[in-house]
């Protein structure tokens, strides 16, 4: 059996091999990172710390874009910030607005290479998925960003860019004389679960949230960020000592033999190893519950047995259920579970003491619904056939 303490190893560059020559993007650098290159380009130590909280609310509370708007600093100074330095988000290509009002954005990173963001809007929150590295290296079969190959991972400021560019887009930058608070805010919660293991890219996903949790900017709370990962054992505990947020798990499965099929990274670590690791998450609580994200797949994993080895599996742990609906794709190995079916399967979780909210699947027209999202000029292009043998369901 893999342990907890086996060594994480991936050959995964965060940027493109050459990078053009040129100034250095402020979206995306830490308040640390951003005093230093200050000081660097000849901001005097003594009004570094200034100089970043009023560059930082510009960009992060402002929405500003170009260094002229800035008109707190002084003119010479802003033509240095401008020489040295650039407010650069990822460019969208592409808008696509479902019927429920669901918006997936195509997105263009550093290389030329393509990402997806959808924003979903409720009647309580607006909530956005962002992901976190150019395609997937974890190919669980029932996922379409799965079966593209991995590229490399998003930087922090591609991450953080996500958030900005979706703001841009619902016109949500306070209006000038604004203070923080005085309109519903559209953007208020975030959820690493887009494509990507944000958790094989810890260091950028927890600069970008801890600049998007900054109170002095996007200013969201740790507590509507909820980070979703597939079971990187060794790196779970520290998603609560250095990011805080909320913790979900794509589960998928009651048994190693299924869950192998279905999320191939159990093969590291697998269920009983998952389990040790969450029962000591620092921050599991009544009030701070790991969600179990469960795919409903029909005749795989959605019986009532399987139901009743959840509960059982579990026992201990502050949890909800998330009940998906599977999402179908082009050249998917399986079905949506019957709707009867995923209703037995709350009800048991129900009745055994856990919250098992099913999802309602949002943004399916346009593909942009839960494990849907994948980039138009990155996807494999796979049969039906050669997912289902990938995923071990050839007959």
């Amino acid at each position: 059996m893999t342990t907890a303490s086996a060594p994480i190893t991936q050959d995964v560059l965060t940027l493109p091999r050459t990078l053009p020559e040129g100034p250095t993007n402020i979206v995306g650098l830490t308040r640390d990172a951003l005093r230093a290159a200050l000081i660097a380009v000849g901001t005097p130590e003594k009004q570094a710390k200034m100089r970043v909280n009023q560059i930082w609310q510009w960009v992060y509370f402002w929405g500003a874009r170009d260094f002229d708007a800035m008109t707190n600093l002084a003119k010479d100074y802003r033509a240095l910030l401008a020489q040295h330095f650039t407010i650069a988000l990822p460019e969208i290509v592409s808008k696509q607005v479902s019927m429920d009002g669901t918006r997936k954005y195509l997105v263009r990173i550093a290389g030329g290479h393509e990402v997806e963001t959808v924003y979903i809007p409720e009647e309580d929150r607006g909530t956005l998925c962002i992901s976190s590295q150019v395609g997937c290296t974890l190919t669980c079969s029932f996922c379409h960003t799965g079966t593209q190959k991995l590229v490399r991972n998003l930087t922090a400021g591609e991450i953080v860019g996500q958030i900005l560019l979706a703001r841009d887009d619902l016109g949500e930058w306070p209006n000038k004389g604004e203070g923080m608070g005085e309109r519903p805010r559209l953007l208020s919660n975030i959820v690493l679960m887009g494509m990507g293991e944000p958790l094989y890219n810890f260091d950028n996903v927890r600069d970008a949230m801890l600049i998007a949790m900054d109170g002095e900017g996007i200013s969201l709370s740790r507590r509507r960020i909820t980070l979703s990962t597939s079971g990187v054992v060794p790196e779970i505990a520290r998603c609560a000592q250095e990011i805080g947020c909320m913790l979900a798990v794509s589960f998928h499965a009651t048994t190693d033999e299924v869950r192998d099929k279905l999320v191939p990274i159990n093969k590291r670590w697998n269920i009983a190893t998952l389990l040790e690791a969450l029962r000591a998450y620092p921050k599991a609580s009544n009030s701070e519950r790991i969600t179990f994200e469960y795919v409903m797949l029909k005749g795989v994993n959605d019986s009532p047995e399987d139901a009743r080895r959840l509960v059982s599996l579990i026992k201990g742990i502050p949890a909800k259920i998330n009940l998906i609906p599977f999402n179908e794709w082009p050249g998917s190995p399986y079905q949506r579970s019957d709707w009867a079916q995923i209703e037995k399967f709350a009800d048991i979780i129900y009745k055994a003491g856990y919250a098992s909210p099913i999802r309602t699947p949002r943004g399916e027209d346009i593909m942009a619904a839960c494990g849907q999202l994948k980039s138009a000029t990155e996807r494999a292009r796979k049969s039906r056939a050669d997912i289902a043998a990938e995923a071990g369901l050839a007959k």
